[in-house]
């Protein structure tokens, strides 16, 4: 069952592998070699068949769908167990009636219990990374369910040295820059590797001028750091930065200089031409949300405009409380419909979201020599997935069709991350799902308590 130098070697046999290679090749009848944490092969039908005696563990899925593990790239789990509590809102109003005073009540009890119970839906639903905003307080819980789970992430707390809508959540500049550098002194490739830290100012209303640039400058002390924040999301948010910077919002990050490859803006809805053209120059990345999006009335990006211009676009499910679902399959189909009625029906393919949910999201995260494809040499995150009652039995119709436009997260049958079944038989093996729900009940119940 294991190599020569002791690691672990499975062969999964899918009846189809969609690898998202430079080919993009479809593999019929073909298998993928898992040694360790890593892919070691990806074969054809003719390569397996020609494959010596095998002595390791054969997976046999040959009714099953391989794909890379979903990359979502913008999450808030600090916000899971508020799910159903925020609806009918704007995004100001649901951040100042709801969303700050139920975060400024966590204590670490509750956000561990909606840190786990994120990680339990996501993994169930077929996402194996993600980029995480969390809260003010209490970011080691979110650490440590992100170990636990077995996830693969960037994390970062959330910094707000303003906050005129809920003023207990925030801190001083000095305290918020430290605590980051120090969280991510420890955090920063931890968990083999899995575990990464993005700093996370929260947005321009809640950042001064100084905490956003010695944000960004901090990530030069980091190989790899990323710099999350969301941008442009909703119109208000947009007056009032216009009133406050006297320029709109990612023109006010390109004055701070803070507009770089490694800068992650969620949402990107209200976007002037010259902010689209700033973003392609800069090679910033734009974390797409549409079910958010559409749930707070924010809007709908301008995805097929950035597209053009070569920005590197992914997607994200946002948090619980404004979704409030954290499937990638819903916003894939969403990503790809909203367009439609615009654009035309033929904007955003089945098969273009799909690299938006998979290489997109590798990119953003500046991860794509290690995931988003199932290539030799990369991590393996995989799923599988039974589209049986949805794709064409004759195996004639686009799979990606069936991805997009077809899946659910009930097709995902098992899971695994760096090498390892996290969820198997549509069984969790890291966590234990009915205790974590239990737990975020008990836990809500306090914490409304507390708000209350």
């Amino acid at each position: 069952m294991t190599s020569s130098s002791g690691t672990r070697r499975v062969l999964l046999k899918p009846g189809v592998i969609v690898t998202m290679d430079a080919g993009r090749r479809i593999l019929r009848g073909g298998a993928v070699l898992v040694n360790g944490t890593a892919i070691e092969a990806v074969l054809t039908a003719e390569e397996l068949h020609a494959l010596p005696a095998f002595d390791g563990i054969v997976h046999e899925a040959g009714d099953h769908v391989l794909i890379p593990g979903f990359i979502q790239t913008h999450m808030h789990l600090c916000q899971t167990i508020f799910r159903g509590l925020a609806d009918d809102l704007e995004l100001l109003d649901w951040l100042s009636r709801r969303i700050f005073p139920f975060e400024d009540a966590h204590t670490q009890a509750s956000l561990s219990a909606s840190a786990l119970l994120g990680n339990a839906e996501l993994i169930r639903s077929g996402t194996t990374t993600i980029m995480d905003m969390g809260s003010v307080r209490h970011e080691e819980e979110i650490a440590a369910a992100i170990t636990e789970s077995g996830m693969r992430a960037f994390i970062g707390k959330a910094m707000m040295d303003i906050n005129t809508l809920t003023p207990a959540l925030r801190e001083p500049t000095g305290d918020a820059l430290r605590s980051t550098r120090e969280e991510a002194r420890e955090w920063h490739g931890a968990a083999g590797g899995r575990l990464m830290y993005a700093v996370a100012p929260r947005f321009v209303l809640s950042c001064t001028e100084e905490l956003l640039r010695e944000a960004h400058a901090m990530t030069a002390e980091f190989p790899g750091m990323l710099f999350h924040t969301h941008a442009a999301e909703n119109r208000t948010e947009l007056h009032a930065v216009r009133e406050r910077c006297r320029m709109d919002n990612l023109e006010y990050f390109d004055s701070l200089g803070i507009l770089r490859s490694n800068t992650c803006l969620a949402h990107c809805i209200w976007l002037n031409d010259r902010e689209i053209g700033l973003l392609a120059d800069h090679t910033a990345k734009v974390l797409h949300c549409p079910s958010s999006n559409l749930k707070l009335g924010s809007g709908i990006a301008p995805i097929p405009a950035l597209m053009r211009r070569g920005v590197t676009v992914s997607l994200g499910a946002d948090g619980a409380a404004c979704n409030n679902r954290l499937d990638m399959f819903e916003e894939m189909r969403l990503a790809a419909l909203i367009q439609k009625p615009v654009h035309g029906p033929s904007a955003m393919d089945a098969e273009s979201v799909f690299a938006m949910a998979t290489l997109g999201g590798a990119a953003t995260l500046g991860i794509g020599n290690a995931t988003g494809s199932i290539e030799q040499g990369k991590k393996a995150d995989l799923v599988l997935l039974d589209l049986n009652r949805v794709w064409n039995p004759s195996g004639t119709a686009s799979v990606y069709s069936a991805l997009v436009y077809s899946g659910n997260a009930d097709h995902v049958r098992s899971v695994m991350i760096d090498g390892a079944w996290v969820y198997r038989d549509r069984r969790h093996i890291t966590l234990d799902e009915d205790r974590i729900i239990a737990t975020a009940r008990q836990e809500l119940q306090a914490l409304l308590r507390r708000v209350h």
